[in-house]
């Protein structure tokens, strides 16, 4: 059974990227639809996967991480506007039958991401 998850790591600070405001999407040409907002756990997490089952079906798709928000929160100096703010990370899924993790690893200053496991 596919699903897909994510985890947000603040590198800033070497330490989950609790609290943080994150928007699933998904991408067919033009249109944008909403599938799900939620928000990650003290370990940075999702309590449960963005997608998973019948549920997760081969596209693309678009995750949305609110980092800037919980950057300034958490009392980070940084400029207005700000360098970071929404994180958006678009991406496809080939074999819905296989699991997609989609880590964010976070700073005021530069993100990345890669696949998985």
């Amino acid at each position: 059974m596919g699903k897909l998850t994510t985890h947000v790591l603040d590198t800033a600070n070497g330490r989950p990227g609790a609290g943080i405001k994150v928007e699933l999407f998904a991408l067919v040409g033009d249109t944008r639809r909403a599938l799900k907002t939620t928000t990650t756990n003290d370990d940075g997490r999702c309590n449960e996967p963005l997608l998973e089952g019948a549920a997760l079906v081969a596209g693309e798709y678009e995750l949305v991480f609110h980092a800037g928000d919980y950057f300034a929160a958490a009392g980070a100096k940084v400029p207005e506007p700000r360098f970071v703010d929404r994180v958006v990370l678009r991406f496809g899924i080939a074999d819905a039958s296989s699991h997609y993790h989609v880590p964010l690893l976070v700073s005021p200053w530069s993100y990345s991401t890669y696949r998985g496991s």
